[in-house]
């Protein structure tokens, strides 16, 4: 799949062939519920745009994420540099390590960056869909429903 195939919008970031689904968020194509295993690719490439990176400093950059509840493994990580790379999302080239083999360093490319302005866009859109879920919810169990 070329960054040619990639069908991004705010909606859905699927590949127009339907093969690996990059959604982060419910989409009419793939059924209900939020696709969360597919958050870690918008966090990679939130990192990547701040500025390039090998995978061991993006697992880094992953740990210090509040928000994340557990780290996925780095094989994980490291198999989603290679799909994102596949996809043109990122770009990678070898730089030589300091007291080791060479490192591959990934950067953000130009359908990274509208590939994450889709994601953002996608997870404030999950966001409002949260907020009004829980402005329904008591909170706490003794307490009546919202209006």
């Amino acid at each position: 799949m070329t960054a040619s195939h990639l069908n991004i919008d705010a909606h859905c970031g699927c590949s127009e062939d339907g093969k690996g689904c990059l959604c982060v968020a419910p989409c009419a194509c793939h059924g209900y519920g939020p696709k969360l295993e597919g958050f870690l690719i918008p966090c990679l490439l939130l990192f990547l745009k701040r500025k390039p990176a090998h995978g061991y400093e993006l697992m880094e950059e992953l740990s210090r994420m509040p928000f994340l509840k557990s780290l996925p493994d780095p094989g994980v990580i490291y198999r989603q540099l290679r799909r994102m790379k596949t996809d043109d999302l990122v770009q990678s080239h070898l730089e030589p390590g300091k007291n080791g083999p060479a490192r591959t360093v990934y950067s953000l490319s130009p359908q990274g960056v509208a590939y994450l302005l889709a994601c953002t866009a996608s997870l404030e859109g999950i966001r409002a869909m949260i907020e009004g879920f829980l402005a329904f919810t008591p909170a706490s169990p003794d307490q009546e429903d919202a209006p």
